[in-house]
């Protein structure tokens, strides 16, 4: 069993042919005995040495070594920098300040960065995880985690594909939050839509508009099932067990951790936290490009989930409009004619853009987090992409 698991974390595909045969009772079995080790990718020294001595490989590493240096650097970057084949690292670069007050706070491996909606992905797969245990159902209505929620016909399943129609917190809260120097919480802002009702965008269903609300939602409605804060939960389900060590939910009310970035505007002055910054589910984790590897390749291990459950995550669920962009239960799409899927998502919050892009295909990964202000974060994702030979890479959303 051991030797097939290894083969697993070299290809995507061979991982799902294998584990698709498990049943569902010896898989939840497996998981609920499965330690730190176990859950961790395994990579053979050979495995890394095929991919890192490839040719081709090498060609790569040489035009991102180019791109790199004359495109995100003469356009600002300040952050981390990972690109990855088969989950083998074959570019990792490290730029600038953590702390552009702190001269000697140099960005390095052990730097976290706020993910800003990448942590989407991170409540997207917690839900899901949940709901793969029976503990919850995707369709599921609001009213039975919050009762005196005043909208209807609203499910779990739209929270995760952005289809609920409901209206942004971050918009509506401005005008009735009544303290801006108090941090919200996610209760706060459940209280305030119960009280204030503001107006819905759309019919629930209909179609996508991208809401941080769901997001928010759904971290209360983690909590609410798991009987645990958000953060632990994640700490147990998703950080310990892969290992993420220098990952964490932010809650502004406590010190900032060691090697913890501060945001920064593209001019290099901080960017202080508001009082929108105590809440989470939509935004709010932590953490650095290497722990972001192991989120992407725990993925792929079969010890988290399925390849049915993946396979719901990775399904498009808005067909509006024509093209090869839409969203999933999480993750934003691109899905060619050929077959090949995209699956990733941007961020953006305060002065943090972050990128985390993910060619299932190949299992090739892109990972860049930036605390400075600098939309050519997203930008670079279209030549790195084209240098890995995998779609257009041309990103949707910058949060």
């Amino acid at each position: 069993m051991k030797a097939a698991f290894i083969a697993l974390t070299i290809s995507g595909f061979t991982l799902y042919a294998v584990t698709a045969c498990q049943s569902n009772a010896a898989y939840n079995k497996d998981r609920k005995s499965r330690t730190k080790d176990t859950t961790q990718i395994e990579i053979t020294d050979e495995a890394k040495a095929a991919v890192l001595n490839s040719p081709r490989t090498k060609a790569q590493q040489a035009e991102l070594e180019a791109f790199y240096n004359t495109g995100l650097l003469r356009a600002g970057f300040n952050g981390s920098m990972i690109v990855a084949k088969k989950g083998v690292i074959i570019f990792e670069k490290y730029h600038g300040l953590e702390n552009y007050r702190v001269k000697n706070s140099l960005i390095g491996d052990s730097s976290s960065f706020q993910l800003a909606s990448v942590s989407k992905t991170f409540t997207g797969m917690a839900t899901l995880y949940l709901a793969e245990q029976q503990k919850l159902s995707l369709e599921d209505t609001l009213q039975k985690f919050f009762p005196n929620f005043p909208y209807k016909g609203i499910t779990v399943r739209m929270l995760l594909s952005h289809r609920s129609g409901l209206p942004n917190y971050l918009y509506f809260c401005d005008s009735i939050w009544p303290d801006r120097q108090k941090y919200m919480t996610n209760d706060d802002v459940i209280r305030l839509m119960e009280q204030h009702k503001p107006k819905i965008q759309h019919m629930p269903g209909t179609h996508f508009q991208y809401c941080n609300t769901n997001f928010m939602l759904l971290a209360s409605i983690i909590e609410k099932v798991s009987g645990e804060k958000y953060a632990d939960f994640l700490h147990k389900t998703f950080f310990e067990p892969l290992g993420m060590n220098n990952t964490f939910v932010y809650d502004p009310r406590t010190p900032p951790r060691a090697h913890q970035t501060v945001s920064h505007k593209y001019n290099g002055q901080a960017e202080p936290d508001t009082n929108f910054d105590g809440v989470v589910g939509d935004k709010g984790i932590y953490s650095t490009a290497q722990d972001m590897l192991k989120w992407d390749q725990g993925l792929y291990s079969g010890k988290l989930f399925t390849p049915e459950w993946l396979k719901q995550a990775y399904t498009p669920y808005s067909h509006e409009k024509p093209g090869v962009r839409n969203y999933g239960l999480g993750w934003r799409l691109m899905v060619y004619p050929d077959s090949t899927e995209i699956v990733y998502h941007n961020g953006w919050w305060h002065g943090n853009n972050t990128v985390f892009y993910r060619i299932v295909k190949d299992t090739s990964t892109i990972i860049i987090l930036g605390n400075k202000y600098n939309r050519n974060i997203y930008h670079a994702v279209k030549p790195v992409a084209a240098i890995l030979g995998a779609g257009d890479g041309e990103t949707e959303g910058e949060e």
